[in-house]
């Protein structure tokens, strides 16, 4: 697929985008510490936020808490929920769930929840449209089967299929597949990696290491794969991809992209006139 660009002459709308596996707010230490999490997604300042492996009220891991929600006060942000696991709760408690969150600056226009193929845990794929000055950008949220690559084909061959190609849209997790396995090869038909389309890039390796600027994400303290990935439709352009320092706070460090999208209220030099 060609490199997707905003159109000839046409202003761009800035949009920062970070997903991270947040392994329920657990990192290395055992500690389950929102504030510390949040202080991370904070420094990043994401204009979305995509996150996978959020609880709520699940139980003793996470404290019993509402992640979703209170990272989404800490942050001051709009909330989109995706549960994958949905169970009762204990007597009269609230449900016991757990999946992927969105979390927004940009007004949320429209969220669905739409589950995945598969055995095993649960998954599912959380699609939220953000309302942009004069359009809006589709963003589906997901985490992949971690074990079977057959499961995972299946599941991108559902995430493909909610992607309309006239919309603009981003498509962002942990898929648990590096970018160029064959089970994603049907969302290679859809989008583009935002890593490969990066202008510029920087990763958690040291200037001298073999895997600097691979953009590898797990596990945060010594990473060796690259399975946390944003994707991009024709038409957003990427100025940049970050991973960022997440050892602290998870398992795997969180993916931070500045993506650059046509704004279609502004006229282009020609329509302006300026050029013949």
């Amino acid at each position: 697929m060609d490199e997707p660009v905003p159109g000839p002459g046409r202003p761009s709308i800035p949009v920062r985008l970070l997903t991270f596996n947040i392994h329920h707010g657990v990192g290395p230490d055992g500690r389950h510490d929102l504030p510390r999490l949040a202080r991370l997604l904070a420094a990043g300042e994401a204009d979305v936020i995509c996150l996978q492996e959020v609880d709520r009220h699940f139980g003793k891991r996470s404290e019993h808490v509402d992640q979703a929600v209170l990272l989404a006060r800490a942050l001051g942000m709009q909330l989109a929920w995706g549960p994958a696991i949905d169970r009762p709760g204990d007597g009269a408690g609230e449900r016991r769930q757990y999946g992927n969150a969105l979390l927004s600056r940009l007004p949320i226009l429209a969220s669905a929840v739409h589950p995945l193929p598969g055995d095993g845990e649960p998954r599912c794929a959380l699609r939220t449209q953000v309302g942009l000055d004069g359009g809006a950008l589709w963003v589906t949220a997901t985490h992949l089967n971690a074990r079977s690559a057959a499961t995972r084909a299946a599941q991108a061959a559902v995430l493909a299929g909610l992607h309309d190609p006239t919309e603009t849209g981003v498509l962002a997790g942990d898929l648990n597949a590096d970018t160029g396995a064959s089970e994603l090869d049907v969302l290679r038909e859809r989008f583009t990696d935002a890593w490969h389309l990066a202008r510029a890039r920087s990763d958690q390796a040291g200037r001298w290491s073999l895997r600097a600027q691979q953009g590898l994400t797990h596990p945060a303290g010594h990473p060796r794969v690259r399975i946390d990935q944003v994707w991009v439709s024709p038409g957003v352009a990427v100025a940049g991809a970050q991973v960022l320092d997440g050892a602290d706070c998870s398992d795997h460090n969180p993916l931070l992209v500045d993506l650059e999208l046509e704004d279609p209220l502004s006229p282009t030099p020609r329509e302006l006139g300026a050029v013949p």
